[in-house]
Protein backbone atom coordinates (compact mmCIF):
# COMPACT_ATOMS: atom_id res chain seq x y z
CA UNK A 1 0.00 0.00 0.00
CA UNK A 2 1.40 3.49 -1.12
CA UNK A 3 2.00 6.59 1.17
CA UNK A 4 -0.36 9.21 0.20
CA UNK A 5 1.26 12.08 -1.54
CA UNK A 6 4.77 9.74 -1.87
CA UNK A 7 5.86 9.34 -5.70
CA UNK A 8 8.02 6.50 -7.13
CA UNK A 9 11.58 6.90 -7.42
CA UNK A 10 12.34 7.89 -11.29
CA UNK A 11 13.71 4.21 -12.87
CA UNK A 12 16.64 5.48 -14.80
CA UNK A 13 17.38 3.32 -18.38
CA UNK A 14 20.65 2.06 -18.60
CA UNK A 15 22.24 3.52 -21.98
CA UNK A 16 25.85 2.24 -22.88
CA UNK A 17 26.42 5.30 -24.95
CA UNK A 18 29.02 3.68 -26.69
CA UNK A 19 31.01 2.28 -23.90
CA UNK A 20 32.70 -0.68 -24.69
CA UNK A 21 32.44 -3.86 -22.73
CA UNK A 22 34.42 -6.90 -22.02
CA UNK A 23 34.34 -10.17 -20.15
CA UNK A 24 34.97 -10.31 -16.13
CA UNK A 25 37.98 -12.35 -16.41
CA UNK A 26 37.37 -16.20 -17.19
CA UNK A 27 33.82 -15.47 -16.09
CA UNK A 28 30.40 -14.48 -18.49
CA UNK A 29 30.42 -10.92 -16.54
CA UNK A 30 30.19 -8.10 -19.01
CA UNK A 31 31.81 -4.89 -17.35
CA UNK A 32 32.42 -2.11 -18.93
CA UNK A 33 35.78 -0.69 -19.78
CA UNK A 34 35.51 2.47 -17.57
CA UNK A 35 33.75 1.92 -13.97
CA UNK A 36 33.24 4.24 -10.78
CA UNK A 37 34.77 3.35 -7.97
CA UNK A 38 34.10 5.06 -3.97
CA UNK A 39 37.76 5.15 -2.12
CA UNK A 40 38.63 8.38 -0.58
CA UNK A 41 35.63 10.20 -2.79
CA UNK A 42 32.01 8.33 -2.29
CA UNK A 43 31.07 8.48 1.58
CA UNK A 44 34.71 10.10 2.09
CA UNK A 45 35.04 13.33 1.08
CA UNK A 46 31.75 13.62 -0.67
CA UNK A 47 28.42 12.81 1.33
CA UNK A 48 25.03 13.67 0.14
CA UNK A 49 23.17 15.26 -3.47
CA UNK A 50 27.09 15.21 -4.42
CA UNK A 51 27.13 11.48 -4.69
CA UNK A 52 23.94 11.08 -6.38
CA UNK A 53 25.24 13.86 -9.47
CA UNK A 54 28.46 11.75 -9.70
CA UNK A 55 26.67 8.42 -9.92
CA UNK A 56 24.18 10.05 -12.17
CA UNK A 57 26.66 11.49 -14.14
CA UNK A 58 28.69 7.61 -14.73
CA UNK A 59 24.98 5.57 -14.97
CA UNK A 60 24.14 8.71 -18.07
CA UNK A 61 27.47 8.37 -19.68
CA UNK A 62 27.71 4.23 -19.71
CA UNK A 63 29.27 3.21 -16.63
CA UNK A 64 26.66 0.69 -14.69
CA UNK A 65 30.08 -0.87 -13.01
CA UNK A 66 30.25 0.51 -9.30
CA UNK A 67 32.79 -0.67 -6.72
CA UNK A 68 33.48 0.06 -3.60
CA UNK A 69 34.57 -1.74 0.30
CA UNK A 70 33.62 -2.25 3.54
CA UNK A 71 37.12 -0.47 4.60
CA UNK A 72 36.41 2.69 2.27
CA UNK A 73 35.52 5.49 4.79
CA UNK A 74 34.65 2.68 7.35
CA UNK A 75 31.30 1.46 5.77
CA UNK A 76 30.25 4.91 4.67
CA UNK A 77 30.85 4.36 0.93
CA UNK A 78 28.69 1.48 0.49
CA UNK A 79 26.36 3.63 2.63
CA UNK A 80 26.27 6.34 0.40
CA UNK A 81 26.25 3.97 -2.99
CA UNK A 82 23.54 2.25 -1.49
CA UNK A 83 21.25 5.09 -0.68
CA UNK A 84 22.15 6.77 -3.93
CA UNK A 85 21.15 3.23 -5.92
CA UNK A 86 17.48 3.76 -4.15
CA UNK A 87 17.25 7.35 -4.66
CA UNK A 88 18.07 6.99 -8.12
CA UNK A 89 15.79 3.95 -9.07
CA UNK A 90 18.72 2.57 -10.64
CA UNK A 91 17.23 -1.22 -11.62
CA UNK A 92 19.42 -3.90 -10.00
CA UNK A 93 19.52 -6.09 -13.09
CA UNK A 94 21.25 -2.95 -14.40
CA UNK A 95 24.06 -2.82 -12.71
CA UNK A 96 27.35 -4.53 -11.89
CA UNK A 97 28.19 -3.82 -8.09
CA UNK A 98 31.36 -4.91 -6.28
CA UNK A 99 32.80 -4.74 -2.99
CA UNK A 100 35.29 -5.87 -0.97
CA UNK A 101 35.81 -7.65 2.38
CA UNK A 102 39.50 -7.74 4.95
CA UNK A 103 39.65 -4.69 6.86
CA UNK A 104 35.84 -4.75 9.08
CA UNK A 105 34.78 -1.44 10.51
CA UNK A 106 35.19 -2.69 14.35
CA UNK A 107 38.46 -4.48 13.54
CA UNK A 108 40.19 -1.94 16.65
CA UNK A 109 37.85 -3.85 19.17
CA UNK A 110 36.83 -7.18 17.49
CA UNK A 111 39.38 -9.38 16.19
CA UNK A 112 37.18 -11.61 14.12
CA UNK A 113 35.84 -8.52 12.37
CA UNK A 114 39.18 -8.81 10.26
CA UNK A 115 40.61 -10.80 7.59
CA UNK A 116 40.01 -13.46 5.38
CA UNK A 117 38.32 -16.50 8.00
CA UNK A 118 34.84 -17.81 7.23
CA UNK A 119 33.16 -16.23 9.93
CA UNK A 120 34.33 -12.64 8.79
CA UNK A 121 33.74 -13.31 5.19
CA UNK A 122 30.03 -14.79 5.67
CA UNK A 123 29.22 -11.73 8.34
CA UNK A 124 31.07 -8.78 6.69
CA UNK A 125 29.27 -10.24 3.17
CA UNK A 126 26.02 -9.93 5.18
CA UNK A 127 27.18 -6.49 6.82
CA UNK A 128 28.12 -4.99 3.60
CA UNK A 129 24.79 -6.25 1.60
CA UNK A 130 22.69 -4.34 4.58
CA UNK A 131 24.49 -1.06 4.33
CA UNK A 132 24.50 -1.51 0.34
CA UNK A 133 21.00 -2.26 0.95
CA UNK A 134 21.00 -5.02 -1.43
CA UNK A 135 19.94 -8.81 -1.76
CA UNK A 136 23.61 -9.42 -3.72
CA UNK A 137 26.15 -8.75 -5.36
CA UNK A 138 27.49 -9.56 -8.69
CA UNK A 139 31.48 -9.54 -7.59
CA UNK A 140 32.69 -9.63 -3.51
CA UNK A 141 36.88 -9.53 -3.42
CA UNK A 142 39.33 -10.59 -0.65
CA UNK A 143 40.67 -7.27 -0.37
CA UNK A 144 44.05 -8.40 0.56
CA UNK A 145 45.47 -11.86 1.18
CA UNK A 146 44.91 -13.02 4.98
CA UNK A 147 48.76 -13.33 6.15
CA UNK A 148 51.15 -11.61 8.59
CA UNK A 149 50.27 -7.87 7.18
CA UNK A 150 48.00 -7.49 9.88
CA UNK A 151 50.15 -9.43 12.86
CA UNK A 152 50.46 -5.60 14.00
CA UNK A 153 47.08 -5.17 14.71
CA UNK A 154 46.28 -8.97 16.20
CA UNK A 155 49.28 -8.47 18.73
CA UNK A 156 46.71 -6.48 20.49
CA UNK A 157 44.77 -9.04 21.12
CA UNK A 158 47.10 -11.69 22.13
CA UNK A 159 49.75 -12.32 24.68
CA UNK A 160 52.60 -12.02 21.92
CA UNK A 161 55.50 -9.32 22.38
CA UNK A 162 56.48 -8.27 19.34
CA UNK A 163 55.53 -9.01 15.31
CA UNK A 164 58.52 -11.87 15.17
CA UNK A 165 56.82 -13.51 18.25
CA UNK A 166 53.43 -13.35 15.98
CA UNK A 167 54.77 -14.63 12.98
CA UNK A 168 55.78 -18.04 14.56
CA UNK A 169 53.02 -18.05 16.68
CA UNK A 170 50.07 -16.74 14.54
CA UNK A 171 48.49 -19.24 11.79
CA UNK A 172 47.26 -18.06 8.60
CA UNK A 173 43.89 -18.66 7.38
CA UNK A 174 44.04 -22.00 5.43
CA UNK A 175 43.25 -21.36 1.46
CA UNK A 176 40.69 -24.10 1.91
CA UNK A 177 39.00 -22.49 4.44
CA UNK A 178 38.98 -19.05 1.99
CA UNK A 179 38.13 -20.75 -1.38
CA UNK A 180 34.86 -22.31 0.76
CA UNK A 181 33.91 -19.41 2.35
CA UNK A 182 33.58 -17.40 -0.82
CA UNK A 183 31.88 -20.43 -2.60
CA UNK A 184 29.09 -20.62 0.63
CA UNK A 185 28.68 -17.30 -0.18
CA UNK A 186 28.41 -17.44 -3.66
CA UNK A 187 26.08 -20.57 -3.52
CA UNK A 188 23.56 -18.37 -0.91
CA UNK A 189 23.14 -16.27 -3.22
CA UNK A 190 24.85 -12.98 -1.70
CA UNK A 191 27.14 -13.25 -4.62
CA UNK A 192 27.82 -14.32 -7.93
CA UNK A 193 31.72 -14.62 -8.38
CA UNK A 194 34.77 -13.77 -6.11
CA UNK A 195 37.80 -12.27 -6.72
CA UNK A 196 41.21 -11.15 -5.47
CA UNK A 197 42.22 -7.38 -4.83
CA UNK A 198 46.27 -6.91 -4.41
CA UNK A 199 47.13 -11.16 -3.91
CA UNK A 200 50.08 -12.23 -5.40
CA UNK A 201 50.39 -14.95 -8.47
CA UNK A 202 51.65 -17.26 -5.89
CA UNK A 203 48.70 -17.24 -3.85
CA UNK A 204 46.12 -16.57 -6.58
CA UNK A 205 47.35 -19.87 -8.25
CA UNK A 206 46.74 -22.04 -4.82
CA UNK A 207 43.60 -20.76 -4.60
CA UNK A 208 42.91 -21.60 -8.21
CA UNK A 209 44.49 -25.19 -6.87
CA UNK A 210 42.39 -25.38 -4.12
CA UNK A 211 39.20 -24.89 -5.72
CA UNK A 212 39.61 -27.15 -8.61
CA UNK A 213 40.76 -29.76 -5.88
CA UNK A 214 37.47 -29.29 -3.96
CA UNK A 215 35.66 -28.65 -7.26
CA UNK A 216 34.53 -25.02 -6.52
CA UNK A 217 34.81 -21.96 -8.40
CA UNK A 218 38.00 -20.16 -8.20
CA UNK A 219 38.58 -16.39 -8.28
CA UNK A 220 37.78 -14.95 -11.59
CA UNK A 221 39.70 -11.70 -11.38
CA UNK A 222 42.15 -9.28 -9.43
CA UNK A 223 41.90 -6.08 -8.42
CA UNK A 224 45.27 -4.49 -8.81
CA UNK A 225 47.20 -1.40 -8.90
CA UNK A 226 48.16 -0.70 -12.38
CA UNK A 227 49.61 2.66 -14.00
CA UNK A 228 52.47 3.97 -16.03
CA UNK A 229 54.80 3.68 -13.38
CA UNK A 230 53.96 0.76 -11.79
CA UNK A 231 53.77 -2.39 -14.14
CA UNK A 232 56.09 -5.04 -12.60
CA UNK A 233 53.29 -7.27 -11.10
CA UNK A 234 49.95 -6.79 -13.86
CA UNK A 235 52.81 -6.83 -16.59
CA UNK A 236 54.73 -9.89 -15.77
CA UNK A 237 53.76 -11.56 -12.74
CA UNK A 238 50.30 -12.07 -13.28
CA UNK A 239 51.42 -12.82 -17.14
CA UNK A 240 51.14 -16.71 -16.55
CA UNK A 241 47.99 -16.28 -14.92
CA UNK A 242 45.85 -14.55 -17.43
CA UNK A 243 47.17 -17.21 -19.87
CA UNK A 244 46.03 -20.33 -17.71
CA UNK A 245 42.66 -18.87 -15.78
CA UNK A 246 42.19 -16.15 -18.06
CA UNK A 247 42.53 -13.59 -15.40
CA UNK A 248 41.17 -10.51 -15.28
CA UNK A 249 42.05 -6.74 -13.61
CA UNK A 250 40.00 -4.27 -12.38
CA UNK A 251 42.70 -1.85 -11.98
CA UNK A 252 43.03 1.21 -9.62
CA UNK A 253 45.13 3.72 -9.23
CA UNK A 254 45.84 4.18 -13.11
CA UNK A 255 46.78 8.13 -12.71
CA UNK A 256 49.35 7.00 -9.61
CA UNK A 257 47.41 9.05 -7.19
CA UNK A 258 46.71 11.83 -9.53
CA UNK A 259 50.50 12.12 -10.51
CA UNK A 260 49.87 11.43 -14.16
CA UNK A 261 47.26 14.33 -14.42
CA UNK A 262 50.30 16.35 -14.05
CA UNK A 263 48.81 18.81 -11.39
CA UNK A 264 51.72 17.91 -8.92
CA UNK A 265 54.36 18.73 -11.42
CA UNK A 266 54.74 22.11 -10.05
CA UNK A 267 54.18 20.96 -6.07
CA UNK A 268 51.48 20.08 -4.41
CA UNK A 269 48.05 22.64 -5.09
CA UNK A 270 46.13 23.31 -2.41
CA UNK A 271 43.04 21.84 -3.12
CA UNK A 272 44.11 18.27 -4.19
CA UNK A 273 44.29 14.79 -2.54
CA UNK A 274 47.94 14.98 -1.07
CA UNK A 275 47.19 18.41 0.16
CA UNK A 276 43.75 17.38 1.90
CA UNK A 277 44.99 13.75 2.91
CA UNK A 278 48.77 14.34 4.00
CA UNK A 279 48.93 11.86 6.85
CA UNK A 280 47.91 9.20 4.33
CA UNK A 281 49.66 9.95 1.11
CA UNK A 282 52.87 11.45 4.02
CA UNK A 283 55.19 8.57 1.96
CA UNK A 284 53.83 9.60 -1.39
CA UNK A 285 54.57 13.01 -0.67
CA UNK A 286 58.22 12.54 0.55
CA UNK A 287 58.88 10.15 -2.41
CA UNK A 288 57.86 13.16 -4.99
CA UNK A 289 61.06 15.23 -3.26
CA UNK A 290 63.48 12.79 -4.04
CA UNK A 291 65.39 11.77 -7.66
CA UNK A 292 62.99 9.29 -8.10
CA UNK A 293 59.88 10.98 -7.30
CA UNK A 294 61.24 14.23 -9.90
CA UNK A 295 62.25 11.88 -12.45
CA UNK A 296 58.57 10.56 -12.77
CA UNK A 297 57.55 14.52 -12.94
CA UNK A 298 60.29 15.12 -15.58
CA UNK A 299 57.91 12.09 -17.47
CA UNK A 300 54.52 13.21 -16.89
CA UNK A 301 55.76 16.42 -18.72
CA UNK A 302 57.26 14.18 -21.92
CA UNK A 303 54.02 12.48 -21.68
CA UNK A 304 51.69 15.42 -21.62
CA UNK A 305 53.63 17.05 -24.90
CA UNK A 306 52.00 13.82 -26.61
CA UNK A 307 48.84 14.18 -25.11
CA UNK A 308 48.45 17.70 -26.47
CA UNK A 309 49.98 16.29 -29.78
CA UNK A 310 46.82 14.17 -29.62
CA UNK A 311 44.24 16.45 -28.60
CA UNK A 312 43.91 15.36 -25.30
CA UNK A 313 45.12 15.37 -21.82
CA UNK A 314 47.60 13.67 -19.75
CA UNK A 315 44.93 11.88 -17.56
CA UNK A 316 43.49 10.71 -20.40
CA UNK A 317 45.94 9.57 -22.32
CA UNK A 318 47.46 7.34 -19.12
CA UNK A 319 43.81 5.77 -18.61
CA UNK A 320 43.71 4.78 -22.27
CA UNK A 321 47.29 3.69 -21.83
CA UNK A 322 45.98 1.02 -18.95
CA UNK A 323 42.48 0.45 -20.62
CA UNK A 324 44.29 -0.42 -23.88
CA UNK A 325 45.98 -3.22 -22.13
CA UNK A 326 44.51 -6.78 -23.27
CA UNK A 327 44.11 -7.97 -19.70
CA UNK A 328 42.31 -5.38 -18.19
CA UNK A 329 38.75 -5.88 -17.45
CA UNK A 330 37.95 -2.56 -16.47
CA UNK A 331 39.78 0.69 -15.10
CA UNK A 332 38.25 1.81 -11.77
CA UNK A 333 38.15 5.45 -12.02
CA UNK A 334 37.93 7.99 -8.83
CA UNK A 335 35.69 11.04 -9.11
CA UNK A 336 34.85 14.12 -6.75
CA UNK A 337 32.69 15.45 -9.16
CA UNK A 338 30.67 14.75 -12.05
CA UNK A 339 32.80 16.91 -14.50
CA UNK A 340 35.36 14.86 -13.69
CA UNK A 341 34.03 12.06 -14.48
CA UNK A 342 33.33 13.31 -17.75
CA UNK A 343 37.06 14.11 -18.19
CA UNK A 344 38.10 10.92 -17.16
CA UNK A 345 35.56 9.42 -20.00
CA UNK A 346 37.79 11.28 -22.79
CA UNK A 347 40.05 8.41 -22.46
CA UNK A 348 37.77 6.75 -24.79
CA UNK A 349 38.18 9.15 -27.48
CA UNK A 350 42.37 8.15 -26.94
CA UNK A 351 42.56 4.24 -27.64
CA UNK A 352 42.03 4.57 -31.02
CA UNK A 353 44.73 6.85 -31.30
CA UNK A 354 47.12 4.88 -29.74
CA UNK A 355 49.08 3.66 -33.13
CA UNK A 356 52.30 1.92 -32.49
CA UNK A 357 54.18 4.94 -33.15
CA UNK A 358 52.35 6.53 -30.25
CA UNK A 359 52.86 3.50 -27.63
CA UNK A 360 56.60 3.54 -29.01
CA UNK A 361 57.05 7.06 -27.99
CA UNK A 362 54.84 6.21 -24.80
CA UNK A 363 57.86 3.74 -24.17
CA UNK A 364 60.53 5.59 -24.75
CA UNK A 365 59.57 7.92 -22.01
CA UNK A 366 58.54 5.49 -19.76
CA UNK A 367 61.76 3.44 -20.65
CA UNK A 368 60.32 1.15 -17.53
CA UNK A 369 58.64 -1.76 -19.49
CA UNK A 370 59.50 -5.09 -16.90
CA UNK A 371 62.07 -7.53 -18.13
CA UNK A 372 60.53 -10.88 -19.50
CA UNK A 373 61.49 -13.78 -17.85
CA UNK A 374 65.22 -15.39 -18.79
CA UNK A 375 64.49 -18.37 -21.01
CA UNK A 376 68.19 -19.64 -20.35
CA UNK A 377 69.60 -19.70 -24.28
CA UNK A 378 66.32 -21.64 -25.17
CA UNK A 379 64.08 -20.87 -27.93
CA UNK A 380 61.23 -19.39 -26.09
CA UNK A 381 57.63 -21.37 -26.13
CA UNK A 382 54.63 -20.05 -28.14
CA UNK A 383 53.58 -17.08 -26.44
CA UNK A 384 55.71 -16.81 -23.98
CA UNK A 385 57.31 -13.50 -22.41
CA UNK A 386 54.36 -11.79 -23.89
CA UNK A 387 50.84 -10.24 -22.63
Amino acid sequence: MSTPGATAPLELEFDPKGMPFRRLGSSGLRVPLFSLGGWLTLGGTVTGDPVKEIIRTAFENGINMFDTAEEYSRGKSELEMGRVIKELGLRRTDLVITTKLFWGVKRETNPNDTGLSRKHIVEGTQASLARLQLDYVDVIFAHRPDHTGLLVLLCRFVDLRSVADARSSLRLVPMEEIVRAFNFVIEKGWAFYWATSEWSAREIEEAHHVADRLNLMGPIAEQCLHNMFHRERPEKEYAPLYRKYELGTTVFSALAGGLLTGKYNDGIPPDTRLATHTAFFKSTIESLQTPTGQEKIRKVRELTKVAEELGTTVAALALAWVARNPNTSTVILGASSPQQVLANLAALEVLPKLTPGILDRIEQILDNAPEPPSNFGRPPLDGFGRL
